[in-house]
């Protein structure tokens, strides 16, 4: 597989320039996805999002979406530890803040945690 992930352990060199959104067709885990995005990177310039359906096995495989929605950050995948999860077209669950249920997309503190000190808020 010619995909990185594992954002959480590699070394910081500066800022994240890409944030991309895998995602099946019609997933609306990947709406609340780009509306959290939206809301935490206003402001901050420099920083891309592109959101990518992706329709086959092959291409799950190939990008590194590990279910509907991935998020890619520089094309590291910040919320799964590498060989934890197989590439796949599923619908994908992220843990809720302080015990609250699994949601379709990881919530604002999950996504500053994951991608700081790149995006935290100022």
């Amino acid at each position: 597989m010619r995909y990185k992930r594992n954002a959480i352990n590699r070394p910081r060199r500066g800022a994240v320039t890409t944030l991309e959104i895998l995602q099946v067709p019609g997933c609306p885990g990947a709406d609340l996805l780009a509306a959290r995005l939206d809301a935490l990177l206003a402001g901050r310039p420099g920083v891309r999002l592109t959101r990518r359906v992706v329709t086959s096995q092959e291409d799950a495989e190939r990008v590194g979406m590990t279910g509907s929605p991935t998020l890619l950050a520089d094309g590291t995948d910040p919320f799964t530890p590498p060989g934890a999860q197989p590439p796949s077209l599923s619908c994908r669950l992220y843990p809720g803040d302080g015990g609250d249920r699994p949601g379709p997309a990881p919530s604002l503190s999950h996504l500053r945690t994951a991608l700081a000190p790149d995006v935290r808020a100022q």
